[in-house]
């Protein structure tokens, strides 16, 4: 092609101006059929049909080369984005309006072409509706009731972390002070439609602690562990943290005096990974709570060297791993530390010696029981010692992202003695001290009724 349009170049030198315009278009032309047609024709159309009152059959009538078709059906909810030129949609419209239709057409070269209708819904077939009255007796109480007007398949309510199925009234309970939204989602067919309200509640409920039930609890009143809600953890390997001990499988813990005993013992003076023998107790699988109060009476070890805990990980731990499944350290201790306990947050957005947690002195927590214990609401997770007034921390984001809030997933209880590690063994190991016992007299998980 190149060749030839130098000929051509050269022949015009010597011909007429007739001659050298038509040798532009010529070779205008010619790099055209070269570069090939970057935007073959195409038209975006469609036609429609009322099937009754709410009900309209779309079909695509667009014409010319295109690869895929995008339909917006008016409605506010995702777009259809289809390959198939002969699908048909019956779209479903319960309220009266006017809807506008757009269908957009791409070609193989990325070109797009729309095509918009308007349509009138004359009727309402379905109009979503609900009454929320806060009772004016127990202001942190919302009775709901479903006026929705029309047919439909199921519905449900959601608020807080409550899902409420198919329950014309029913009653919404809110325990803290501020402004909460409610949904009413309604299912008709393939079709979900939803209906929200706002509520505000005045005063925090001064009962929420004590109107709280008891679900689940380990009085540790028997002759053996019950091995239906936990499972010995067992091996060495420094479990993340370089620690010395191997966890072994139920040798060293008991029941005695309607107590656990969790025994940290010596096996030689080397000091090394395997010189120690220690007791992991879990519940993953057989017991695992979202939310609620959640409180272990346990009396601590002591000495250079321990490191007892009580703590939760995320039920999902084997999917997402840590920290994103998230680790709720209830209750740390460090025997080089007398008397200071520890209750900390691990999260992807902060973890190990980034987590978010706090300190508290307890001078007599080696040598008395205390409540170790945990708030864990939607909002917040709250830690203290004793009585729910005794705060030794607080975590409660403003802003949770799924980096920061792991916490709206079930968790598991873990109950454990190390010896050494990173932490434990900041200040070395005493010998001495062997061996040591964290004793706990129970462990109880209380929740709202609904839960």
């Amino acid at each position: 092609m190149q060749g030839f349009t130098k000929k051509l170049m050269m022949r015009a030198k010597t011909g007429s101006k007739l001659f050298q315009i038509l040798l532009i278009v010529f070779i205008v032309a010619g790099f055209s059929a070269c570069n090939g047609d970057e935007e073959s024709d195409f038209v975006a159309t469609f036609s429609h049909e009322f099937i009754d009152g709410n009900h309209v059959s779309f079909s695509n009538t667009s014409e010319g080369e295109y690869y895929s078709l995008t339909w917006d059906f008016g409605k506010g909810d995702a777009h259809v984005t289809t390959t198939d030129k002969d699908e048909e949609f019956i779209i479903y419209y319960p309220n009266a309006g006017e809807y506008t239709i757009t269908l957009t057409a791409l070609n193989y070269s990325g070109a797009t072409k729309q095509s918009s209708q308007t349509i009138t819904i004359a009727i309402s077939d379905l109009e979503l509706s609900f009454s929320a009255e806060i009772d004016p007796t127990k202001p942190n109480y919302v009775n709901l009731e479903n006026t929705s007007q029309g047919t439909y398949d199921s519905f449900k309510w959601l608020y807080r972390d409550m899902e409420i199925e198919n329950e014309s009234t029913t009653v919404a309970y809110f325990p803290k002070k501020g402004n909460y939204q409610i949904e009413l989602r309604v299912i008709k067919g393939n079709d979900t439609f939803s209906f929200k309200q706002s509520v505000s509640i005045s005063q925090d409920d001064p009962d929420y602690i004590e109107n709280m039930t008891l679900v689940w609890a380990d009085e540790f009143d028997g002759s053996a562990i019950n091995t239906s809600y936990w499972t010995f953890e067992t091996g060495s390997g420094g479990w993340g943290n370089q620690e010395l001990q191997n966890y072994t499988n139920g040798s060293n813990a008991e029941i005695k005096d309607g107590k656990l005993i969790i025994a940290a013992k010596k096996v030689n003076d080397d000091k090394v990974a395997g010189s120690y023998t220690s007791t992991r107790m879990i519940t993953k699988g057989k017991k695992e709570f979202k939310y609620g109060r959640i409180e272990i009476r346990a009396k601590l070890p002591s000495g250079t060297g321990i490191w007892p805990a009580i703590w939760m990980l995320g039920s999902n731990i084997s999917s997402v791993g840590w920290p994103a499944c998230g680790e709720i350290d209830i209750m740390e201790y460090v025997g080089y530390e007398p008397d200071v306990i520890h209750s900390t947050v691990h999260t992807t957005a902060g973890s190990g010696g980034n987590g978010n947690g706090s300190s508290k002195t307890l001078t007599t927590c080696e040598e008395e029981f205390h409540v170790y214990g945990l708030m864990w609401t939607e909002d917040e997770l709250k830690f203290y010692t004793d009585s729910p007034d005794n705060v030794t921390h607080t975590y409660a984001p403003s802003n949770k992202t799924a980096d920061n809030w792991p916490f709206d997933q079930k968790q598991f209880f873990i109950l454990n003695v190390a010896v050494g590690g990173t932490w434990g063994g900041a200040q070395g190991v005493d010998n001495a001290i062997f061996p040591q016992t964290m004793e706990v007299d129970y462990v109880r998980v209380y929740q709202e009724t609904s839960n």
